[in-house]
This record gives C-alpha cells, structure tokens and sequence, in this order.
C-alpha cells in the first residue's frame, strides 16, 4: 500500500516519538475512518433492517426483493474503508510489516467483492435513480475499481512497490466514494434539484473527486523528494 510519508525539511519521527511524520501519517487514517462512517452506518442500519430490525432509512423496493447482494456489499465495503485506512499509516507500516501484507491480502479480497458485488447491483436493479448516466459510470467505476486492485497485487508480486503503491490507492480512494457522496449530493440536490440528472451528476462528482485526490497523493512525494 502507500509508501512512507515524506516529511518537509527531511526530518521524520521515529518509532514511540511525537513529531511531524507521526502527527500526519495518524492523521489521514483517522481522516478516512470519519469518512467512511456515514455510509457504513447506513449501510449497518440497511442490514438491520433486511434482518427484521426497526425501518430507520426510506423504503427501498429493489432492496426488499433482493437483499442478499446488498448485505455482500454492505460487509465488504465497510471491512475494506475501515480496515484499508490504516494502510496509510507510515509509522503503523514500519512497526507491523507482516499485519501489513496480512491486511493487504484481506483487503484485495474484500476490495474485490465490494467492486464485484456493485457491479452485481448495477445490472440487477434496473430503474435505479441516476438513469443510464449514473448506471454507466457505477459499470466503469465497478470495472476500474477491480482492475485497480488486481493490478496493484500483480505488482507487489513481482517487487514493484511504487505501482502497487499507486493501484492501491486508485482503488481505496474509488472503494471511498460513498463517504465523499454524502456532501457531493447534497450540493447537488441543493443546485440541481432532486431528479435523475442530478442524482447521476452528485454521485459522478465524489468518484471523479477521489480520483483526482487519488492522482495527487501519488504524484505529489516525488515532487517532494525533487524540493
């Protein structure tokens, strides 16, 4: 997963030490954590609901007449967000090589089946609000979800950290775009109104806004090094 944060003026805290390196690397995971939790508790709430639990989240119908995917979804979704954010943590990867590759093996798997399985709800609930718009952009942010993951596991295998390192974050930052969603679809609503071009629009906006967070996290340690 990432590689090691680089810190301004070459100094980085060791391992047990307070400093730059420390404060920041702790921060982008507990950044992620926060913003997977508005999907995963939807998320826990709608397998609460599918289980015989108390109806907290509007009524869906194409959920009622096939739970089994969303609950696949739900579980693998919230285990790659939750679990995947720690991967950012330079000084947690340092201390813990072996959890490291453990989790990354988990987490390909889970990254898969979340990727698979919303694929999987794309073809089989037709009539979807977002229209074909959003229907197609979920098939191509599905398929490149998944690409991304088996081509950062290809590359970790043949030793090459700094296109794993890239794969995998293309991958975390589309498996995350349900926490950016929550705002981006509020303003939505807000400027566009509640219909299907709206819908398709919002939800478009938070995959292309982790994508192109995701492409500056990348790029942006080896313009720090060059500095």
């Amino acid at each position: 997963m990432p590689a090691e944060a680089t810190v301004a003026r070459g100094t980085r805290a060791g391992p047990g030490r307070s400093g730059p390196a420390g404060g920041f690397s702790w921060s982008v995971p507990v950044a992620l954590v926060g913003l997977s939790l508005i999907p995963v508790t939807a998320g826990v709430l709608r397998i609460v609901e599918i289980f015989g639990g108390p109806h907290l989240l509007p009524d869906n119908p194409r959920v009622n007449a096939s739970p089994a995917p969303v609950v696949i979804h739900v579980v693998a979704a919230a285990s790659y967000a939750l679990v995947g954010a720690f991967q950012f943590s330079a000084p947690w990867r340092r201390r813990h090589p072996g959890w490291h590759r453990r989790a990354g093996r988990v987490l390909v798997g889970a990254g898969l089946v979340v990727a698979v399985s919303g694929l999987w709800l794309t073809l089989l609930y037709p009539g979807a609000p977002g229209g074909a718009l959003l229907w197609t952009v979920r098939l191509v942010v599905g398929s490149a979800m998944g690409a991304s993951l088996v081509l950062g596991f290809s590359a970790i295998r043949r030793g090459d950290i700094a296109a794993h390192r890239a794969w995998m974050i293309r991958a975390y930052a589309l498996g995350l775009g349900a926490g950016t969603q929550v705002f981006t679809e509020g303003f939505g609503e807000a400027a566009l109104g509640t219909g299907d071009m709206s819908k398709a629009v919002s939800l478009s906006a938070g995959w292309i806004i982790n994508a192109a967070v995701a492409e500056w996290v990348i790029r942006r340690p080896v313009r720090l090094r060059r500095r």
